[in-house]
């Protein structure tokens, strides 16, 4: 190859030449690199000649044999490297340093994207040394030879302990080996307030692993704020590059005196959300060089994962909370629904748990008194470890979490706790000196000093009834995540405090009925002296007309007796149809004494009713022996005889339409269930369990049927009843075997008890109804006075609807009712003839009282 060749080959580009069979070895092509480059460079003619592609060139470069000699320029020796690029890898390959080679790449990079984003180039520049943004790309060509290393790190530790400052702890720890510092600080963000920062100093083992921090000061030795390197990039985001030979007029004490520190890098690290988590201070010593655009780079690019690495850190961290306070919800739950706990007990729960949640050093809890307009606590500051008693505030001297007897209150507005349940705000003070609603004796008198306040109202239907006050965070401030948290805590808090209240209401309201029980059972008891007095007086082995088989024991008048006659009569029926034998005498006695004293003095529904009731079903035992079993016989006798026991003279619809309290505790049969549940009351009373010798099994069947045939008096009953026996009767196909059939018996035969004053003479007959009427006018006059319009039959201003209002009572309840008795016990027969009469009775009187109306 002529020189002419040669210099033409540097000016133009040449198409890549086939490889020589015979490649010289590596060390061999770099010299001859170096021969090149040194001629480029201006050197003499004494040098060696090129060789390219493994051949020299003849007649060597201009300059030699004579020639005068010419430097190649810029574009020539671009050209030829773009002609030989794999003589231009290989060289790179073997000739250049990794580190060097790492340089190129980033530098190359960052001026390709300057290139491409002419607007992010002004504002890098405008930004100055500093202004760029972490990318993708620079991790991908960041090849640093301990990358694998340390994404094995990471992943181990977020493995191992995914709290967010141990994995930011391990990523600078990396980072710092990277570039090789010197050593590194890391600065924490707070999430609320990112500009406040707190120095992490690792993982204290005597505290089980809880980081240790130190809150940064923003202010100099004088007192006046002095903006920190930290600080400057915790609110830009952006790096900083600082060098004590360089000082930046912005940052005048960014190096101590003392320190030893020449170069810093401060690199933000920012999250994917774009909250900042943490800054990165690393330095280094002298004589190491200052930090270049290079290791904010490599800085950056490392930062890219680890972001990854923070998100499932924090995710891991909220789910961690979550759980807890799933756990603690649901032990609040348990203790609310299955150990009803005392306030006291469950206020020490709430306050132990919220201290936890938050990780606060003190806790307490305040219950606002309506009545008072004040807040009041008998549990205070729980998680205070010195003691002093002073002006109604109370500290534990020990440190043991126990209540206090002593109470405090104060006034509702008063301190934060006291604006908090006023204005039902939370408030989250980060430096409660600063607030002039904190009051400062509190820690004068204790000695503690209180730096963050986090206080919450309790609510529940929308009032307020308790304010959380937490105190002294461990890490830092109070933050939102910790407000969030805790505001879903307050809701279960709530409820509760107010299952806990309702719980000590009903706790309370059972003393008092205990109390109201034990006065009502000595009023409404019989007293000794009546008992005594029955027994001085004996039972009678006879009484005429009540003892008679005929059809006369049906017409018996329960008006020829006193009250105490016929509880003397009622015990001779109990004795003559069931002996003494499996009874106490004494128990009888009491219990039909007290029977005749909780029947109320009412027209109709009182003592004589529920006697001549009793009288009834008496006759009908008498006159159809085997029909029924003892048992049954036993329950429809005492049945009858209790089964209006506490009418207050109103029927059920009456109950309903004034809302009474009887009908919020029964909604169907209102008064058939009380008149049942009275007659167990006075069973319970002492001396009054008649039913005290049979067999369990016997005492339940007693109970049950009693219930069922004193429900069945409700007339509401008696519809359906009658329709399931007239078609049990039309298909002939009533079972006397059958316990449902002999239910119903047992129902139809209690109604026609109930009724038998339609059954009885027609002067009997007149003077039931007389007093039936008084009671229908009082409950008429009472709908009258709570504005309900009463029906003719109750309304005292219509009496001549009386006869009318008998003869459909008697055609559409009464006679279906003793005609089924007809048919399935014919000894009651008597009771249908007589209401056939009476009804006769009505009709006429009813048609004359038309008669009368017509010719007026």
């Amino acid at each position: 190859m002529t020189a002419t060749s040669a210099a033409s080959m540097w000016q133009q580009p040449q198409q890549p030449q086939p490889p020589p069979q015979q490649q010289p070895p590596p060390p061999q092509r770099a010299h001859v690199w170096r021969r090149k480059m040194n001629m480029f460079g201006g050197g003499s003619c004494s040098q060696p000649q090129p060789v390219v592609n493994g051949t020299s060139a003849p007649g060597g470069y201009p300059g030699c044999d004579g020639l005068s000699a010419a430097e190649p320029s810029a574009e020539q020796v671009a050209a030829f490297l773009r002609a030989h690029a794999d003589f231009l890898e290989r060289f790179v390959m073997e000739e250049v340093q990794l580190e060097q080679l790492e340089r190129w790449v980033i530098r190359g990079t960052r001026r390709a994207k300057q290139r491409l984003d002419p607007a992010s180039a002004a504002g890098a520049g405008a930004a100055g040394k500093n202004g760029r943004k972490t990318s993708l790309s620079r991790w991908k060509f960041c090849v640093h030879a301990d990358k694998r290393q340390m994404l094995q790190e990471l992943t181990r530790s977020l493995q191992q302990r995914p709290a967010q400052a141990h994995v930011l702890w391990e990523l600078a720890a990396c980072i710092c080996q990277a570039v090789a510092a010197d050593g590194f600080r890391l600065f924490l963000a707070d999430r609320a307030s990112p500009e406040v920062l707190a120095q992490y100093l690792g993982l204290d083992s005597s505290e089980g692993g809880e980081p240790k921090v130190q809150r940064l000061s923003s202010e100099g030795a004088h007192g006046a704020e002095v903006p920190t390197g930290p600080a400057h990039v915790a609110r830009t985001k952006e790096p900083l590059r600082l060098s004590r030979a360089e000082p930046d007029p912005r940052f005048p004490h960014a190096f101590h005196a003392n320190s030893d520190c020449t170069h810093v890098l401060y690199q933000p690290v920012v999250q994917p959300d774009g909250q900042l988590a943490a800054v990165l201070e690393l330095w280094r010593r002298e004589p190491g060089p200052p930090f270049h655009e290079e290791d904010e780079e490599i800085a950056s690019s490392y930062l890219v994962w680890g972001g990854i690495a923070l998100h499932y850190a924090q995710l891991y961290v909220s789910m961690n909370k979550q759980r807890t306070l799933n756990d603690f919800l649901l032990a609040v739950v348990k203790s609310i629904f299955q150990d009803m706990v005392s306030i006291d007990a469950l206020v020490m729960k709430i306050m132990n748990f919220a201290q936890r949640l938050v990780d606060a050093d003190r806790a307490s809890l305040f219950l606002v008194d309506s009545k008072t307009k004040e807040l009041y606590a008998r549990i205070f500051d729980v998680g205070v470890s010195d003691v002093v008693e002073n002006a109604g505030e109370l500290v534990d001297e020990a440190g043991a979490k126990q209540p206090s007897s002593r109470e405090i209150r104060f006034p509702l507005g008063t301190g934060i706790a006291g604006q908090v349940a006023l204005t039902g705000e939370i408030l989250n003070i980060d430096d409660a000196y600063s607030d002039p609603r904190f009051n400062r004796m509190v820690d004068q008198l204790t000695g503690y000093h209180t730096q963050s306040i986090l206080c919450m109202p309790i609510f529940i239907r929308g009032v307020v009834i308790g304010v959380v006050q937490m105190v002294n965070k461990h890490v830092g401030t109070f933050t939102k995540e910790d407000e969030e948290a805790f505001e879903t805590f307050a809701v279960y808090c709530g409820l509760a405090l107010h299952h806990a209240k309702l719980y000590d209401k009903i706790a309370r309201s059972e003393q008092k009925y205990r109390v109201a029980l034990e006065v009502l059972s000595y009023h409404n008891t019989c007293s000794e002296d009546e008992v005594e007095k029955m027994h001085a007086q004996g039972i009678p082995d006879s009484i005429p007309g009540v003892d008679d088989v005929s059809c006369f024991s049906y017409y018996f008048s329960v008006f020829a007796l006193d009250d105490y006659e016929k509880a003397r009569h009622a015990i001779f029926m109990f004795q003559d149809l069931f002996g003494l034998s499996r009874f106490d005498t004494d128990s009888v006695i009491r219990f039909t004494l007290t029977v005749k004293k909780n029947y109320r003095r009412v027209p109709y529904h009182n003592w004589t009713h529920g006697f001549a009731v009793a009288n009834s079903m008496y006759s009908i035992i008498k006159h159809a022996p085997g029909v029924f079993s003892p048992n049954e016989c036993l329950a429809l006798f005492i049945a009858a005889l209790c089964h209006d026991l506490d009418h207050r003279g109103k029927n059920n619809k009456f109950m309903l339409e004034t809302e009474s309290p009887l009908a919020a505790i029964y909604s169907t049969s209102t008064m058939e269930h009380h008149h049942f549940n009275q007659t167990v009351t006075i069973l319970q009373q002492k001396g009054h369990n008649i039913f005290s010798k049979l067999s369990n099994s016997e005492y339940k069947q007693v109970l049950g049927l009693m219930k069922h045939c004193i429900l069945a008096t409700d007339l509401a009953v008696f519809f359906p009843n009658r329709a399931k026996v007239n078609q049990l009767l039309a298909d002939n196909s009533f079972n006397w075997n059958s316990s449902s059939h002999r239910l119903l018996l047992q129902a139809i035969t209690m109604t026609a008890s109930d009724l038998s004053a339609s059954a009885k003479p027609w002067e009997l007959q007149v003077e039931t109804v007389k007093v039936i009427f008084e009671e229908f006018y009082e409950q008429g006059d009472a709908e009258r006075a709570n504005g309900l319009q009463p029906i003719p039959m109750m309304d005292r201003n219509q009496p001549d609807q009386q006869a009318s209002s008998q003869v459909g009572f008697l055609t559409g309840i009464c006679l279906p009712c003793y005609t089924l008795m007809d048919q399935l016990i014919p000894s009651t027969r008597p009771m249908l003839e007589q209401c056939k009469a009476n009804l006769k009775r009505w009709q006429e009187i009813d048609e004359s009282t038309r008669l009368k109306e017509q010719k007026t």
